[in-house]
């Protein structure tokens, strides 16, 4: 769009930023509004407006970064469907994966934004609903062979014409729900606040005018092009190829290998996923709009974190998945843990580039959401629960810090942890336990990952259905320069009179009064070789309980002596001595 020549630069600037915090007020309002705590406690959800092709994505709230690559995708899905019949008021709603989104569950409201008979645009709001129907209790399971074992498809219909809500579309929906009310109130919730976003975008034209805020969205597109050639061109340039390994699909155990080679010049930053193994039978397969999500996380992460997340910045990057693959699925396959995939999508361009800019990508980190749900019916007012959350865990260490600890997943970025008080007001369930994990440990190296987190729910009531799913669980986080391998992921089941039950995923496995689950998340990788840790930082691990004195002498070759109980300097001078020269 050409400049115009009657707009300042200050003016274009607060339009622009108009626009960056009209998607915020689109976020805040939903969080604050939504009936169910993976939206207004977890934050499982993003929002974002596209421009009036319905194809670049112009602006995104912070929110959830495996939704990074999804938005721009449903609003194309809108035109390439819908383009001759958009109407003011209308509202779409998709969720089904393979084009546009992630898992059933994660349902995408689109809203084309009319100024008079002008398009400026679409708010695209996406989050995660707790219950979308499906073979289990939650919608997402670890144990389904196909999409239709996973709930209710919604392929991108109205779910408001004309400003009218569709209350055949709305019957299906409250009908497929296990979780009407919640999953309702979610959606009135999402569908005001995209209202409140296109109000912000209309009083801007009505203040500024229609042809500059169409500009100031061009602008915004255009300056992250510019910042992405800025970013770009400061990356080493190469192909960098990573490999590993998937601990099973959900329905087998049979590992499933895949790959990435990453290639950097001046304008492109390329992933290509061929070689990878073909779509899974179970539901860990990820569809290429999240994929693309895992490889926009990485490159924001190695370019500029803070930078404006929009079809400009995200540019230069082509992404490569052959169809048919676990990154590229075709239909029927199943998708509902679908952050399986996208997980190690993004860590394998992380492992191929973490040694060539080890100043801004870490080791190894615990990698899977370990997403649980528990849920039921509450014995003392008859209501349905449900627990549906992503549990922290260790990040890897960097070249010069040690990994931190108790962090959500790469792709959970924004979300939090919900408040443990939180879930024993409102449900049947008792947090027995919220700790440091420091009994399965951690990647050792010159810098030490972080540690994961275990964290213990006891049943309250009659009955309630668990379901997990852990990956990173028979390969754990990978280290870097002689750093050790992370810890794994997994869960551990008390029930009554029967022995403890270790599993790295269950679905709907009905519990009893009484009954405990403890959720295990691994640490992270370490970097660089143990024996050159900073004595220092081996004794206060060892002052704040993280490692024992036995382990510091055998991992890190560090001797505490029995008597004063302080560090034995000549004899770790020793062992360390003799390493070297037996290296």
């Amino acid at each position: 769009m050409k400049r115009l020549k009657d707009i300042s630069p200050f003016t274009l600037e607060i339009i622009k930023n108009g626009l960056i915090v009209a998607s915020e007020e689109m976020f805040y309002s939903w969080g604050r509004t939504a009936k169910s705590p993976v939206i207004y406690e977890v934050l499982d959800y993003a929002v974002g407006l596209i421009d009036t092709t319905g194809t670049k994505l112009v602006t995104q709230a912070p929110g959830i970064p495996g939704f990074t690559g999804v938005l721009d995708f449903a609003a194309e899905e809108v035109v390439n469907k819908w383009d001759d019949d958009i109407k003011p008021g209308d509202v779409f709603v998709s969720n089904v994966p393979y084009d546009s989104g992630t898992h059933l569950n994660d349902v995408t409201l689109i809203a084309p934004i009319f100024y008079e008979q002008h398009r400026l645009g679409f708010s695209v709001a996406k989050g995660h609903w707790s219950e979308v129907g499906g073979m289990h209790f939650g919608s997402w399971t670890s144990d389904s062979t196909e999409i239709f074992q996973e709930g209710l498809q919604l392929p991108c219909v109205k779910l408001y014409e004309k400003g009218e809500p569709n209350r055949d579309v709305i019957d299906l929906i409250r009908f497929n729900s296990r979780l009407p009310e919640f999953v309702l109130g979610d959606m009135y919730a999402q569908a005001a606040s995209m209202k409140i976003a296109a109000r912000r975008v209309i009083q801007l034209v009505t203040k500024y005018g229609l042809d500059s805020v169409l500009y100031a969205m061009s602008q915004l597109l255009e300056d992250g092009e510019r910042y992405a050639k800025i970013k770009l061109s400061q990356l080493p340039k190469g192909r960098f190829k990573a490999e590993d390994w998937i601990d099973d699909d959900g329905i087998t155990d049979e590992p499933i290998r895949v790959e990435a080679e990453v290639t950097i010049t001046e304008d492109n930053f390329i992933v290509d996923f061929t070689g990878s193994g073909k779509q899974a039978r179970g539901s860990i397969n990820s569809s290429y709009p999240s994929t693309v999500s895992g490889v926009r996380m990485v490159y924001m992460a190695i370019t500029d974190p803070h930078a404006h997340p929009n079809g400009g910045f995200f540019s230069p990057i082509k992404v490569i998945a052959p169809k048919g693959t676990i990154f590229n699925p075709e239909r029927p396959a199943p998708t509902s843990t679908f952050w399986e995939g996208l997980s190690y999508a993004a860590d394998l361009v992380w492992k191929a580039l973490a040694p060539q800019a080890p100043e801004t990508l870490s080791a190894g980190h615990f990698l899977s959401i370990e997403a649980t749900i528990l849920g039921g019916v509450n014995d003392k007012t008859g209501e349905p629960f449900a627990i549906v959350e992503p549990q922290p865990g260790g990040w890897g260490a960097g070249y010069d810090l040690d990994g931190e600890s108790g962090l959500v997943a790469c792709g959970d970025g924004e979300t939090y942890i919900a408040s443990s008080e939180v879930y024993e007001r409102r449900m049947p369930i008792l947090v027995e336990t919220y700790a440091l994990n420091t009994h399965d440990g951690t990647g050792h190296g010159r810098q030490r990952g972080g540690f994961g987190v275990r964290r213990e729910y006891r049943v309250l009531c009659r009955e309630a259905n668990l379901t997990v799913t852990a990956g990173r669980s028979k390969f754990p986080p990978w280290g870097v320069e002689g750093g050790m391998k992370g810890t794994p992921n997994y869960a551990v089941i008390y029930t009554k009179g029967q022995k403890p039950i270790e599993t790295r995923k269950i679905a709907a496995f009905k519990m009893e009064r009484g009954d405990l689950v403890s959720l295990r998340t691994g640490g992270g990788g370490g970097w660089g070789d143990p024996f050159e840790r900073d004595i220092e930082k081996v004794w206060w691990d060892i002052l704040n309980e993280y490692i024992t004195k036995e382990q510091a002498l055998s991992i890190y070759g560090v001797a505490i002596d029995p008597v004063t109980l302080e560090i034995d300097a000549h004899k770790t001078r020793t062992i360390r001595e003799n390493r070297i020269r037996k290296k």
